[in-house]
């Protein structure tokens, strides 16, 4: 289902528009203050639809069965489980908060290239008869 979802919609317009709604998401999400612009159902429909559109993108099911399983745990479980660990015990909820920051903060640069490396040795240049074309003719008379 996912695969035909979006056929008809080019990869551009579903990266733009997956990076709006996870923008919408950051500014529409209930970070405890009283405002009229917060509304936590919109910020987890703008999240799980952001998600559902780049897993439509994946190649095979399960990659797309994990990319909207691990959303609805990101932006729906996650959220409810820090609420319930500030209301009972908040000692907890500090340590939980600190250890998935610093997690966050060492997986970007540390994480994220050492995968990029393991993956260059899986490349692969491919070199044929589909090179870029050159032209040898002289195209000079067309100017005039």
């Amino acid at each position: 289902v996912l695969k035909t979802l979006t056929e008809s919609i080019s990869t551009d317009t579903i990266y733009a528009m997956s990076a709006l709604m996870l923008l919408g998401h950051l500014i529409f999400f209930d970070y405890g203050a009283n405002a009229a612009i917060v509304s936590s159902t919109l910020s987890l429909n703008m999240a799980i639809f952001a998600s559902v559109c780049l897993a439509s993108r994946l190649p095979r099911s399960l990659h797309a069965f994990v990319m909207v399983t691990f959303a609805m745990q990101i932006f729906a479980l996650w959220p409810m489980l820090q609420k319930k660990l500030k209301a009972r015990t908040p000692q907890c909820y500090v340590g939980v908060t600190v250890l998935f920051a610093l997690a966050l903060l060492l997986a970007i640069p540390c994480l994220c290239p050492y995968c990029l490396i393991r993956l260059q040795l899986l490349k692969d240049n491919i070199h044929g008869p589909w090179d870029e074309a050159e032209i040898k003719e002289d195209l000079s008379r067309f100017l005039m």
